[in-house]
Formats: C-alpha cells, structure tokens, sequence
C-alpha cells in the first residue's frame, strides 16, 4: 500500500465518524493587486452576517495581506502545528466579526519534505479544523507557482479574481491555461466561477468575462461561471488605509454591497455544497496525491 492510498484510508475512516465538512472555497488570480486577499476577508465577513463561522487559511507564502488587514501579527503558523506540536487554538488569529484567520507561513512549501507520520497528523489536525467552521476560504498566492496550482486543481470551488487591466486578463488566462495543462486537474471537478473588480458598471464586469470566456471555451479544457462584479469604489481604498475590510469600515457602499450579493449567491448555490464539498483535508489529501503522480 502507498502512502497516497494511506492518506485515502485515513479520509474515509474519519469521514465515516464525522458527518460535517467544512465547504472549501480558494480564492485565486492571476497576478497580484487585483484584490484577491481583499475578496476573500470581504466575503468572510459577509458569510458571518449570514450566520455562517469562517475560517480564512492564508496561503499566500512570502506575502502577509490578510494579517495587513486584520491588524494581526499571528505569533505561529501552520508550520508550528505540523513541526512543533502547537494546537489549532494555538495558530488561530481572530479578526473582525470573529473571523478565524490561519498563517500558512511555510508549512505548506515544506509538505513535500514531510514524512508518513506529519503527513497523516497533518490530515487528522485538518479534519479537527473542519468541527470548527462552515466555511474554510484558501486565500493563495497569486500567479501560477505550484502551490498556488496544486491548491487550485484541489479545491471543488474556485473563485478567480480579475480586473479590468489587460495585464490582469492575461495573466487570468494564463493561470487557467496552465492549470488546463495539467493531467491531475479534472474540469468536472474543479467549479471556476469568476469575479470581476474594480469595474465602472456591470456591463462593463460582463463584457470582460464574456472576452475571457469565449478564448477560453476555445482553447483550453475548462468550464467557467460567471459570479459577478465588484465596482470600483473609492471607500476600498480608505478601508485598505485603515486597515479594515471595507466590509466594516463602509458596510454601505457599493463595493461592500456588491460583495454581499456574490456571498448570498455562493450560499444558495448548494450543488457545489451538497455534491462536490469534500473539505479541506480531502484538498490536501489531493495535493499529496498528486505530488506522488509527478
């Protein structure tokens, strides 16, 4: 038996004990400043006003956005849960609303160095975690390095964040080419639905997810939905000065409203929820899977 077939045994024994998964959504795009990392805690925020608990999981390696926004240093991250034995409630950072917040640090650049025991400790802590919230948000790194894609091929629900620069277009592109090359990336799987920021009106969010998607659906192998814009709005930047998520600094303005329209419309989608959730621990499992068929 191979470690990948041990780490699907330990899965299944545990999902056999406990009923709640936790929905994964990653969060991802391709180049940096297009408001990925601003996204994410938004949408966190706005899945609590709905009553749901959120977990965001920071794996953007190198780049300390979600802790900008918070205002919060964490004092440990996922590397001292898996090497030196911290506990969840150790690593947990609690931002606004409650919120949890998790630093990936480097503990996911070092999964591939870690042995049969951390690997399977790894999985057991992920599927504790998964008792502690509805809703785990991976908020990745941007661009196309491999954590960023093994998250991305690994997640049943991914949300791709662009603007409308066309350097944030190409690069959007070429995320999702990229990812279409690769054998361990199934599109009946992996759900893309795309956000547009910082447009002037929807049409505008529209028409360029209309250009996005009419190359795509030419070239490469994978499905896209469109979830919906996010207008350019000044008060993003005072929040970003204030080192608040808009969400709560100007809980009224347009953008804030229009990021609690994409989270309403992500919590009625239940196909995603019902059929395809599998959780973070399963995603991880995946990853570890599909390093091993490298």
């Amino acid at each position: 038996m191979d470690q990948a077939e041990k780490l699907r045994n330990i899965i299944k024994a545990q999902n056999d004990t406990q009923e709640r998964q936790a929905r994964v959504i990653t969060v991802t795009s391709g180049k940096g400043g297009v408001g990925k990392s601003s996204v994410s805690i938004n949408l966190a925020l706005q899945f609590r006003k709905q009553g749901k608990s959120v977990i965001i999981f920071d794996a953007d390696f190198g780049l300390a956005n979600i802790e900008v926004m918070f205002g919060a240093i964490p004092k440990y991250n996922l590397a001292d849960m898996i090497f030196r034995g911290k506990e969840f409630k150790d690593i947990i950072v609690e931002g606004p609303e409650g919120i949890g917040f998790i630093s990936g640090g480097s503990g996911i650049n070092g999964l591939g160095n870690m042995n049969k025991d951390q690997v399977q400790y790894l999985v057991f802590k992920l599927k504790e975690l998964e008792k502690l919230a509805d809703i785990i948000i991976i908020d990745t790194g941007a661009g196309i390095s491999d954590s960023v894609l093994e998250f991305v091929v690994s997640s049943s629900e991914v949300l791709l964040v662009t603007t409308p620069e066309p350097t944030s277009i190409t690069d959007a592109y070429a995320l999702l080419k990229t990812l279409s090359a690769r054998s361990t990336f199934d599109k009946d799987y992996t759900e893309i639905k795309v956000i547009t920021n910082r447009v002037s009106s929807y049409e505008e969010g529209r028409n360029l997810y209309n250009k996005l998607e009419v190359v795509v659906c030419k070239f490469l192998n994978i499905n896209l939905k469109y979830l919906g814009i996010i207008p350019m709005d000044a008060n993003m930047s005072k929040a970003v000065m204030q080192q608040k998520p808009i969400s709560s600094a100007y809980p009224n303005s347009a953008a804030a409203e229009a990021i609690e329209k994409l989270a309403v419309a992500l919590l009625n989608n239940t196909e995603v929820e019902e059929s395809k959730r599998n959780g973070l621990a399963k995603a991880v499992m995946n990853i570890f899977e599909n390093r091993f068929k490298k």
